[in-house]
């Protein structure tokens, strides 16, 4: 007799939960929780509320920590982040096309849960204690010890799903730190390699 091996065992969602192909929100979230992603902080420089009026309130960083960021194309240089649709990032650079990205390392932990939380404070409030330069060409924040820093310009903004795609040309490159590891994203955690 032959050991044949066992058939897989479906798993069994409500209909309710499952989208006309099948795969429920859960099961696709636990799936692409396996793929570990790298970690980035995407921040860009909110404009004045009136540039005319010189005692209107200033504009305000803003930043978002990202794990859907990829670079696209060599040439010209195009790298894409996944904003959720709606979001305050998404709002942002609908508006504002430039906009800077700094790839966090292992010991930027906090970085990434700082500007991950929902329901959070003011980001004038998050930004206030982390070290940062400006942008030469974008004027946004680019995190000290971040492992690489990209400044860029929007070219293209797809709608897929309940997010944006958008596609920067990156202006600036540079890697002003060496030290550490890459922060990465994994089964739902912040993780070091190694």
């Amino acid at each position: 007799m032959l050991n044949t091996p066992a058939a897989p065992v479906p798993i069994t969602v409500p209909s309710a939960a499952l989208h006309a192909e099948g795969v429920s929100n859960d099961e696709f979230r636990a799936a692409m929780s396996r793929l570990a992603a790298g970690v980035v902080l995407v921040t860009a420089m909110e404009p004045p509320l009136d540039p005319d009026d010189p005692g209107a309130p200033a504009g305000e960083d803003v930043g978002m920590t990202a794990t859907a960021f990829l670079s696209v194309s060599l040439d010209p240089p195009l790298v894409l982040v996944s904003l959720r649709e709606g979001s305050r990032m998404d709002e942002l650079l609908e508006e504002q096309p430039l906009w800077a990205v700094s790839v966090l390392s292992e010991s930027q932990r906090h970085i990434a849960g700082r500007f991950s939380m929902k329901g959070r404070v003011s980001d004038r409030l998050l930004f206030a204690d982390i070290p940062y330069r400006r942008g030469e060409h974008t004027g946004a924040p680019l995190v000290g010890g971040a492992l690489a820093t990209l400044e860029c310009r929007t070219e293209q903004r797809v709608r897929a799903g309940d997010h944006t795609l958008v596609i920067g040309r990156v202006m600036t490159a540079a890697v002003p730190s060496a030290e550490g590891g890459p922060l990465a994203y994994f089964r739902g955690r912040y993780r070091q390699l190694g």
